[in-house]
């Protein structure tokens, strides 16, 4: 599998094995952490075999709804009876897409679209679902969508890992305008529903905008998703909005310009992590032919990417105390507990006044100290006085 550019391939299908549905798949939420569901909030069921979440309630109207045989989801199915008296169904066969199943009887053994590290069974449920996890496992050799061989080997750490097709679910990138800057800006088009709960480059939690968007607050990095085709734009800045590249289908982006367009030019080019160079190297990079765990792609498109300034919330400091101040603010010591290492760090904060007027010159001082960044010190962000 290779990161394919699609600027120019308005054909470009990231998983031609899938039909878009017709309706919203609302039965998954954005946010792997989301307890209740977000439509009807009954609390979401796990599925069988991974760490993945969905509501039955509304998996129960979706199949209802859905009256075609076409292939919308990628997905492992038990049916619990398959002698159930509301069946409709040939009974001597198990079913192949979701919409043949009874809803009484259905059960998610696993997400084919919901990427996890691994398939794993938990311990209570050895007695009762080994020989269908087992079957799972010797499933998981070949393609469900294709047919095509995958890892054939004996290894049982690789047997269980979450594998994807690389024919099946096809990554691609491209650049789009920034409404903001006005500059072109990156953008990975994943084929797979990206519910982490966490900006995949600082690793801070991301605020959720909407059922299917959310946004790094630190990196400005934006993550649509499609709910028709269950497919993820991740967008390295800020644009109004982002279009599907399977189901050309248009979403409109929320606005988080300050209102100060000199201010958003600084913080979109200083703020965004440096992905380009990553993308034009994993382009480069031939991973597995067969096969590749998404998860493991991520980690190598955002391996040693460093951002200039990082905005940290002013309540993250303790022990804050006045040590000077000047003409133009005031000079503070503070402690920042930074979450990675589980220990405090000694900051100095500037306080800088009236800079609810922030203007060009301003910016430009701060662009200095960003350039002396890698030579002398860390610049970690830059907080505005609104009072």
């Amino acid at each position: 599998m290779e990161l394919v550019n699609t600027n120019d391939e308005n054909s470009f299908d990231p998983t031609s094995k899938l039909k878009s549905s017709p309706i919203p798949i609302t039965f998954v939420s954005f946010n792997e952490n989301d307890k209740n569901c977000i439509y009807c909030e009954n609390e979401y069921t796990k599925t069988r075999f991974s760490y993945q979440k969905y509501c039955k309630k509304c998996l129960s109207h979706y199949i209802t709804d859905i009256t075609d045989d076409n292939k919308y989801l990628d997905v492992y199915l038990y049916t619990r009876n398959l002698e159930c008296n509301e069946h409709e169904i040939n009974r001597t066969k198990e079913p192949q897409n979701i919409q043949e199943c009874c809803r009484n009887c259905l059960e998610i053994l696993c997400f084919k679209q919901i990427p996890v590290y691994n398939i794993h069974i938990a311990v209570e449920d050895i007695n009762n679902y080994f020989d269908i996890y087992n079957n799972v496992i010797e499933s998981e050799k070949y393609c469900k969508l294709c047919g095509k061989s995958l890892y054939q080997g004996t290894e049982e750490f690789e047997l269980k890992q979450f594998k994807l097709c690389s024919d099946c679910y096809r990554i691609s990138s491209g650049w789009i305008e920034s409404t903001l800057t006005k500059k072109p800006i990156p953008i990975l088009y994943l084929p797979w529903w990206h519910n982490i709960s966490y900006c995949d480059s600082c690793k801070i939690k991301l605020t959720s905008t909407s059922d299917c968007q959310k946004y790094c607050t630190h990196c400005y990095i934006f993550y649509i998703g499609c709910r028709y085709c269950l497919t993820t734009n991740i967008i390295f800045g800020h644009t109004n909005q982002s279009e599907c590249k399977k189901c050309k289908r248009v979403l409109s982006v929320i606005n988080i310009s300050s209102g100060n367009s000199d201010l958003d030019d600084f913080l979109l080019n200083n703020m965004r992590i440096n992905i380009n160079d990553n993308l034009k190297i994993f382009s480069n990079v031939k991973v597995i032919d067969k096969y590749f765990r998404p998860i493991c792609v991520l980690d190598s498109i955002y391996h040693k990417v460093e951002r200039i300034i990082k905005w940290i919330p002013y309540v993250q400091f303790t022990n804050v105390k006045q040590i000077a101040k000047g003409g133009f603010g005031i000079i503070y010591q503070a402690d920042w507990p930074r979450f990675k290492y589980g220990s405090s760090q000694r900051v100095i904060l500037k306080r800088f006044e009236n800079s609810q007027s922030i203007s060009k010159y301003f910016l430009n001082e701060v662009n200095i100290f960003c350039y002396l960044y890698s030579i002398f010190f860390k610049l970690f962000f830059i907080k505005i006085d609104t009072s």
